[in-house]
């Protein structure tokens, strides 16, 4: 029986991708701004309007060593911004100048694991134009998770789940003779972290800043993956208000102050007054509860709500073993709040395992009739995840990063809502997700949002529901088993019903590798497990950039491949950029139309139709309707020949694939 060799063969060692180690530059560099590693025109309009301007070390001046392009799993470069970054040794640079104004940076990066875990910490220097020295205290501490979900700490742990198929041999190992030996660590991932700086004093476009590792480093290396920088502006004041130190709260974080929370909310709810939390560091344990009450900050920079990760005495009526810092709303069944509005401050945990009982979230429950705008949330479980039924929330301009699973997530009945212009990077699982559990999630619509870097799972993911819409998002580098755009039947979701839209958004690097099919997804992936997809589902005006694999992916499940089906699907005004393998990947019974889907660079056959495997004299299960102006293919030719219509049976399991060349203007 085959043994499964491990990707990394100790914790701490380079884990440079095998395609490229050149040194970059080591003299100055003329700043690149990209937005998710591309030129900014190739994603005008789409993604969410931020304050930063991001600048990708691969082209920023070092001494260096560049890793990447790579794309598979487990490898440092598969999980940077546009799969390549900067590996420092200790005493060695990477250099940024600054494209504009700024007083403020953000350094995405990734140092190695204790050997046994847990994390390890190591500085990096930070200067401009050689000067004003700081010093960054870096930390994988909540990074570096192995293993089968749901994922460990431990680097030398055994498998999780014995009694699972597992790809590297191909087996079950658990009934498997003789038992195939797996390497540890097994499957690392989620390896990157990021910090912000405010460096005291506002720098001039053309100023270096300079990150290097120092000599004595107790890192062995130091992969600086971006850096954005941006001009803050100063503290937001409100002197009319329920200000928290009043109350009691400690601005030092030296002292818990969840409870003078709990007090200026109340009195600030009598008087009809916001509460204010001034600048400073408040520590904060467990969930301040929030309805009827507006709290403000003086903006992310400045108000800092930092939380440790407490262990329950006992379980939670829900399941939960922690509890951590976090602002909930009442949950549905206990009638939930409203009119909460939240804004202007980071909340920052301590979660460093996946525990999917826990309820240790930014923000969760309930919260109708609500707003939050202007938060930095990191290091929790969940950024946002709501439990409905709950109406009319607007979640606007929010950072999330670092996180153990989704950046945020509408779970059951959530209804007329708006998502617009968050960002949201280096997630653990879905980036945005409505998951209609049981309960329509309705009218609701992601809108201008950028998601980067999701380590599992999908950027953007919508599991049943009722005339939803996906909007003007730029979605880029999902890792494995995802896609950039995902539409999926299962999770025991109610039905698609009435519409959803994917309109107009970008998608760039995606079709990741699907580890438990050892198959290429797409682009956007839609997936037919629980039940038939047979709702309104309109995909226009989407740009599918530089695809893995396929571009579309149309899927069910083996083991339901005859009783359910996906029909009726519309692909129009697309754009499709480079495939590795197909534009269409058809594996399932039913069909599509497309009208006005152009494609260039593309790998394989245009359609690589397998219907649902049976092969029928009479053609694929899957048929492929043609309103015209469908133009373009690449290697075979015509990405939709008339011999591919209306259901040949192209099917090719597994094909070569073909590395696209880079995105281009149309």
């Amino acid at each position: 029986m085959a043994v499964a060799s491990a990707t990394v063969a100790a914790v701490g060692l380079s884990l440079v991708g095998s395609a490229g180690t050149a040194n970059a530059a080591t003299t100055g560099a003329a700043p690149v701004v990209t937005r998710a590693a591309l030129d900014p025109a190739l994603v005008a309009g789409r993604g969410a309007a931020v304050d930063f301007l991001e600048q990708e070390a691969e082209n920023a001046a070092t001494n260096g060593t560049v890793i990447g392009p790579d794309r598979a799993a487990y490898t440092l470069p598969a999980e940077a911004s546009g799969r390549k970054a900067v590996k420092l040794a200790p005493g060695q640079h990477v250099e940024f100048t600054l494209p504009a104004a700024a007083n403020a940076i953000t350094v995405r990066y990734s140092i190695p694991d204790a050997p046994n875990g847990g994390g390890i910490q190591a500085p990096l220097n930070v200067t401009v134009n050689g000067k004003n020295k700081q010093v960054m205290t870096l930390t994988s501490e909540f990074a570096w998770l192995y293993n089968q979900y749901p994922f460990s700490n431990d680097p030398t742990a055994g498998l999780l789940h014995e009694d699972w198929w597992i790809t590297e041999c191909a087996c079950v190992p658990a009934f498997t003779d003789p038992k195939p030996v797996i390497s540890t660590p097994f499957r690392p991932m989620h390896f990157y972290d990021e910090q912000r700086l405010l460096l005291g004093k506002t720098y001039q476009a053309g100023d270096k800043v300079r990150l290097t590792v120092p000599a004595g480093s107790n890192a062995a290396w130091t992969v600086i993956d971006l850096l954005d920088s941006e001009l803050v502006g100063k503290p937001h004041v409100r002197l009319v208000a329920a200000n928290v130190l009043a109350f009691g709260a400690d601005p030092t974080g030296r002292r818990e102050s969840a409870d003078a929370f709990d007090r200026a909310i109340a009195f600030a709810k009598k008087w009809n007054l916001k509460v204010y939390v001034p600048p400073g560091v408040y520590q904060v344990n467990r969930h301040i509860v929030v309805d009827d009450v507006t709290i403000e900050g003086a903006g992310s920079w400045y108000t800092v709500i930092k939380g440790k990760e407490v262990a329950l005495g006992e379980p939670a009526e829900d399941g939960s073993v922690h509890t951590g810092v976090g602002f909930y709303g009442k949950y549905a069944e206990d009638g939930g709040s409203s009119n909460v509005h939240l804004s202007g401050f980071t909340i920052q945990g301590d979660v460093r395992e996946r525990i999917d009982t826990d309820q240790v979230n930014g923000i969760g429950g309930a919260l109708s009739d609500s707003t939050i705008e202007g938060l930095y949330i990191r290091h929790t479980k969940v950024g946002m995840w709501f439990d409905g039924p709950m109406d009319s929330i607007t979640i606007k301009n929010n950072i999330i990063v670092d996180q153990i699973a989704d950046a945020l997530n509408f779970r059951k009945g959530v209804t007329n809502s708006l998502v617009q212009h968050n960002f949201i990077r280096n997630t653990g699982d879905d980036g945005l997700a409505m998951w209609s559990d049981g309960v329509a999630d309705a009218n609701n619509v992601y809108d201008h949002n950028t998601v980067q870097t999701p380590t599992l799972a999908n950027g953007i993911a919508i599991y049943g529901g009722t005339n939803n819409t996906v909007s003007n998002n730029l979605v880029a580098d999902p890792i494995r088993e995802g896609s950039g755009l995902h539409a999926g039947s299962r999770f025991g979701a109610t039905a698609f019903d009435g519409y959803l839209k994917f309109t107009d958004n970008t998608v760039v690097r995606a079709g990741t590798y699907e580890l438990n099919w050892n198959i290429g997804l797409g682009a956007i992936w839609i997936y037919a497990l629980d039940k038939t997809i047979d709702a309104d589902i309109q995909v226009t005006g989407d740009h599918y950039l530089d695809s893995t694999y396929n571009a579309i992916m149309m899927v069910s499940e083996w083991g339901v491949k005859d009783l359910v089906q996906i029909r009726g699907v519309k692909f129009k005004d697309l754009r499709i950029d480079g495939t590795g393998t197909s534009v269409l990947s058809g594996r399932v019974e039913g069909g599509a139309s497309f009208e006005n889907v152009d494609a260039r660079n593309v790998g394989a056959v245009g359609i690589n139709n397998c219907g649902s495997f049976h092969f029928t004299p009479a053609g694929s299960e899957f048929v492929v309707t043609d309103l015209g102006g469908n133009d373009g293919g690449g290697t075979t030719g015509p990405w939709m020949a008339s011999w591919e219509l209306p259901n040949t049976i192209t099917c090719d399991d597994r094909p070569p694939v073909v590395v696209p060349p880079a995105p281009s203007p149309w």
